[in-house]
This record gives C-alpha cells, sequence and structure tokens, in this order.
C-alpha cells in the first residue's frame, strides 16, 4: 500500500531507524529531566528551600557586559541556547534529507503542531479575559510539548508505540520548538537594540561559512557560537534564538567534494551526537533544576493556586487544548486532503499522542518566566499550572495507551519481522515495493 496518501504512515526504514536511535538518547534525558524537576521541588519545600532559593538566585557573570545573571537566567538564556541548537539541526535534518522532505508528510505534523498551539493558547486566553493585568501575557505557556519528558513516560509504560506514532510525536515536538522559539523572539522581546542584533550577524555569519566548508574546530566555532549568543542576548531578543540559528546554518548533507550530497550525514549529524548528550544529560536536567522549584505551601498553598486563573488556564491548555488541537488538526487535513489513517492504528491512537502533546514542561516554564518573571506573584501559579497540567496529560496518556497496548505488541512484532535477515524488516520491504 502507497503511504503518499496516508495519514500517520510508517515513514522508510532508514528514518525509522535513525529516528529510533534519537529517541532512546531523548528517553535517558527525560528520566534525568524528571529526576531534577523532582529533586527540585522536594528541596523547596523542605527545610532547604532557602539554600535552593539563594543558590537559584546567587548572581556570577560580568556586569560591564549585562551577563551578571543569576544561576536560573544563565541555565534559561544560556544552557538552552544548547537545546535549541539542537533542535534547529533536527529540525533542518528532517526537512533536507528526512521523510519530512516530502510536502505530503511534512504538512502532517506542521498542521499538527500549529494546531496544538493554537488551541490551548485560545483556551488560557478565554479563562483569563477578566482576569486583568498582565494575566494574559502568558498566553503561550500551555502551547509546547516536551519531547523528553514525554518519551520518559513512554519508556515507564513500556508501551510498544507504533514506528508512525512515535515519528509523529518527535517531528510535531521539533515543529513545536520552533514554533516556540519564533513566539518567544517575537512576543517576548520587551526591548530591541537593533546595534547589538546587527553585530550578531558577524560571528553568526562567519560560523556559517566555516560550517558550509566542513570546518568542525570547536576551538573555532565555540567562541563565534559564544560570540553571538552574548550579542542576541544584549539585542533584548532571547537568547536561545541564537541557538536555533546557527543549528540552521549546519549542513545536513556531505559535499558533492566528499562524494555527492547524496554520499551521507553531514555536519549535522557529527554535531548533534557530539552536541545531544550535553543538551539531553546536562543542559535540560541543569534549567529544570532551577526552574521546577516551586513551594507549594502545603494543601492550602495547592488550593490557593488552583483558584488562579493563571494555573488552571495552563492546566486546561496542556490537557485539553493540546489535545483536540493536534486531534482536530490531524482530523481535518485527513478531511480535506481525502487522505486516510494508516489502517493499523485508529483516532484513539492520535488521542493518546495528542495527550502525550499536553506535557509541556521546559519550553513552558522558559515561557511562564518570559511572560512574568521570577518576582511576579504568578510564578508559582505558572509553575504548579505547567507540573499539574503535565502531570495530568501523562497520566491520561498513560490510560490511553495502557488499553491499547496490546494491538501496539502486535504491530511492534510485525515492524521488526525479518525473515530474509538482510537487516531490514520486512514490512518496509513491502512498503517500498507498493
Amino acid at each position: 500500500m502507497s503511504h503518499n496518501n496516508t495519514v500517520l504512515g510508517r515513514g522508510s526504514w532508514p528514518e525509522t531507524s535513525r529516528i529510533a536511535a534519537l529517541l532512546r538518547q531523548e528517553t535517558v534525558g527525560g528520566f534525568l529531566l524528571i529526576g531534577a524537576a523532582a529533586l527540585a521541588i522536594v528541596l523547596a519545600n523542605s527545610g532547604l528551600g532557602d539554600a535552593y532559593t539563594t543558590l537559584r538566585d546567587a548572581r556570577i557573570g560580568p556586569e560591564s557586559l549585562h551577563l551578571d545573571l543569576t544561576l536560573g537566567a544563565w541555565a534559561a538564556d544560556g544552557l538552552l541556547a544548547i537545546f535549541f541548537f539542537i533542535a534547529g539541526l533536527e529540525l533542518k535534518r528532517e526537512l533536507v534529507a528526512g521523510d519530512l522532505r516530502d510536502p505530503r508528510r511534512a504538512a502532517i505534523p506542521i498542521f499538527a503542531a500549529v494546531g496544538g498551539m493554537v488551541v490551548p493558547a485560545l483556551i488560557f486566553v478565554a479563562v483569563n479575559l477578566g482576569t486583568g493585568g498582565s494575566a494574559l501575557r502568558g498566553w503561550a505557556i500551555p502551547t509546547a510539548t516536551d519531547i523528553a519528558f514525554a518519551l520518559a513516560v513512554l519508556a515507564v509504560l513500556g508501551s510498544f508505540l507504533p514506528t508512525a506514532l512515535r515519528t509523529f510525536l518527535l517531528t510535531l515536538a521539533i515543529v513545536d520548538d520552533l514554533l516556540a522559539i519564533v513566539i518567544i523572539a517575537f512576543f517576548y522581546t520587551d526591548h530591541l537594540a537593533v546595534g547589538w542584533l546587527a553585530a550578531a550577524l558577524v560571528p553568526i555569519g562567519i560560523f556559517a561559512v566555516l560550517v558550509q566548508r566542513r570546518v568542525r574546530s570547536g576551538w573555532l566555532l565555540i567562541p563565534l557560537a559564544l560570540l553571538a549568543w552574548g550579542f542576541v542576548h544584549a539585542s533584548g531578543v532571547h537568547a536561545t534564538v541564537a541557538g536555533v540559528v546557527l543549528g540552521f546554518t549546519v549542513p545536513v548533507l556531505r559535499s558533492k567534494a566528499a562524494g555527492g550530497p547524496e554520499a551521507g550525514p553531514g555536519l549535522a549529524e557529527h554535531f548533534e551526537h557530539l552536541w545531544r548528550p550535553v543538551s539531553a544529560g546536562i543542559a535540560v536536567p541543569i534549567f529544570a533544576f532551577f526552574a521546577a522549584g516551586v513551594d507549594v505551601g502545603g494543601i492550602s498553598g495547592l488550593v490557593e493556586a488552583n483558584r488562579s486563573t493563571i494555573t488552571y488556564g495552563i492546566v486546561l491548555g496542556l490537557v485539553l487544548g493540546k489535545t483536540l488541537g493536534i486531534v482536530g488538526a490531524t482530523w481535518l487535513l485527513a478531511r480535506f486532503t481525502h487522505a486516510r489513517l494508516d489502517p493499523t492504528l485508529g483516532w484513539i491512537d492520535v488521542v493518546g499522542v495528542g495527550l502525550l502533546g499536553g506535557i509541556g514542561f521546559t519550553v513552558s516554564l522558559l515561557i511562564g518566566d518570559l511572560a512574568y518573571g521570577l518576582a511576579s506573584t504568578y510564578d508559582e501559579y505558572v509553575k504548579i499550572g505547567v507540573l499539574e497540567g503535565s502531570v495530568l496529560s501523562a497520566l491520561l496518556a498513560t490510560v490511553v495507551l495502557r488499553l491499547r497496548n496490546r494491538r501496539y505488541r502486535r504491530i511492534s512484532e510485525e515492524e521488526s519481522r525479518d525473515d530474509d535477515r538482510d537487516g531490514v524488516p520486512d514490512v518496509y520491504q513491502r512498503d517500498d515495493d507498493a
């Protein structure tokens, strides 16, 4: 059967095997992220709460360069730039050499990601229309998906989630990250220093020339990346934008001089292998440690927080909005393009992925910080809303996916069967012949 007119088809074997390896790395990072967030919550609500706050708010860095930032800000502005650099590399890889270079395949996760951002934002705005003050600045908080957290939930479940759904979840989250950085750049930039932004183009341009020439020396590239980050930070645009832009400059395919553009992976894959462990194992967990530490103030504190429209606007946006947006956008695309859902799957499976998409942690906390600031009374409500919404989404996804696990096991057995022992599962060869 041809997959050209199929929603959530399985994809090609090279792309499937690459994504499987990538997901294993992200799953480990997800466990580290959850552990770091749990540790932060425990510390913030223990006798060490004051010490945790003092550590998070400790300032380091040269004041003359406007880089005397708190450790929490260094984690959000600096370490997350590595996370977004990887996101930029991965999105370019998908669009240039992955299955998403086919516009029909690309349309599905892109459309779903847009739906999964628009609906939560509308729900948050509807809930907070009468709140007043700066409440509506947080409209983008429930729009993000945390792929590492979601994959950690899958690993705990032991779910045999079919390849098509895993690929859909991953590519949706990658597009989600790109849209989030666009939102941050356009809607959460309070002041713009054009001179600094123009200055950033110089190290970015030199970086681009060097990587296009396949220069991979860290002694050259890292100082340029740091310089670009510093200039973008000084411009008023969130510094993580520099990470995405630098990621997009890196070539995905080998040059003709190295054996032709189809000869194999380019510098982007080399950088992914080098920096993804740093992102998943260090940068994101440290950010989670500094961002997730909220003193809930016991039962009374939780009750008070959940009376806030900020909190339940975020919870509704993540749990209900993400699911409705992702499933609704996918259904509309299938409806108006006359495409069919892959026959091995049902719409309940898309609902499960939509619920996983409601696990919004890393970027949601970042946007909450940008919207209200750590000093705002809304900050604690944001953290509680993101934590509650993410956990509730994870629990509901667990129920849905567990109900389908027997079917997923059969699909997984079919997708791994290799009777001719050529290293490629038979089902992918049948797809290629269809």
